[in-house]
Order: structure tokens, then C-alpha cells, then sequence
């Protein structure tokens, strides 16, 4: 069996840096920080789609989670379905391609959404606090999960 031959195209792709560029209309662009050490530790394609398409994400949470004030906590709309709203409470990979998403919808039930990262499509959301942590500080799951990208 050979290597495939990859033209100088593909060879420079694939020997890129990940980067993110954030641009929107107000002029005043949201500030995307530099890529953490643990997403860029291991080269993207060493990383399965589903390993890739879950450190994106999180970057993606915890990006829209520094817009929000203390009364609203991050929340996933399912595009494309009737299936609702889930308050994000965790976010895990199945290698090679399945990315799974956990929480509860807005009654108050447990929720899971297993998903192949060819169908992802995803609308992040503000929703208010839960009535019974008003009080309480609001839950920020982007940060919890990019901590634990560096203990991978």
C-alpha cells in the first residue's frame, strides 16, 4: 500500500495553524482570543473530526458565554428540528465522529443530544438562570470544559 500523494495544496492545509476570525456588523468585533495550548498541542490532523469538532465547540461556549450578563446562562437550540432547548450542563466526543451534547430542556428534564459531526448544526442561546439559582451565580460550562481540554 502507498501514501496517497497530496498536492501542495493539501500539504499547506494540512501543516496550518487552526485559527478563528470573528467578524460582525457593528464594527466592534468580539475579541477572540488566542487559540488555547491545549487545542494546538496536537496537530488537527492527527485530531478525529469528532476530537476537532468538540474543541470548537467549546471555544464557541465559552466565547458566547463572555457576551452574557449574570442573569442568563448558555443554552443549545436544535437547528433544523422540533426538538427543542437544551440548557448545556456538559459536552463529550465519541471517537471518531460522534459529539454529544448534556442538559435539560426548559421543563427541567435530563436531555442528550448524540450527534454525527457531518449533521452539527447548532444555534447557541441566552436564556435566563433557572427560578431556583436566581441567587445564585451563573453556571459558565464553556470555562469547566476548556480546563479540562489541558488534562486530556
Amino acid at each position: 500500500m502507498t501514501d496517497a500523494i497530496a498536492t501542495a495544496a493539501e500539504a499547506h492545509e494540512a501543516d496550518a495553524m487552526p485559527r478563528r476570525i470573528d467578524v460582525h456588523t457593528e464594527g466592534s468585533a468580539i475579541p477572540t482570543d488566542d487559540l488555547p495550548e491545549a487545542i494546538t498541542k496536537k496537530p488537527v490532523q492527527q485530531k478525529s473530526p469528532a476530537e476537532w469538532a468538540y474543541e470548537r465547540l467549546i471555544l464557541y461556549i465559552q466565547n458566547f458565554e463572555k457576551q452574557l450578563d449574570n442573569e442568563h446562562e448558555v443554552a443549545m437550540g436544535f437547528a433544523g428540528g422540533d426538538a427543542g432547548i437544551l440548557r448545556i450542563e456538559g459536552l463529550g466526543f465519541y471517537d471518531p465522529d460522534i459529539v454529544t451534547f448534556y442538559g435539560t430542556d426548559p421543563t427541567g428534564a435530563r436531555t442528550q443530544l448524540i450527534q454525527h459531526v457531518s449533521q452539527l448544526s447548532v444555534i447557541l442561546r441566552a436564556l435566563p438562570k433557572a427560578a431556583k439559582e436566581e441567587n445564585s451565580p451563573p453556571r459558565r460550562i464553556g470555562f469547566h470544559l476548556i480546563s479540562e481540554l489541558g488534562t486530556k
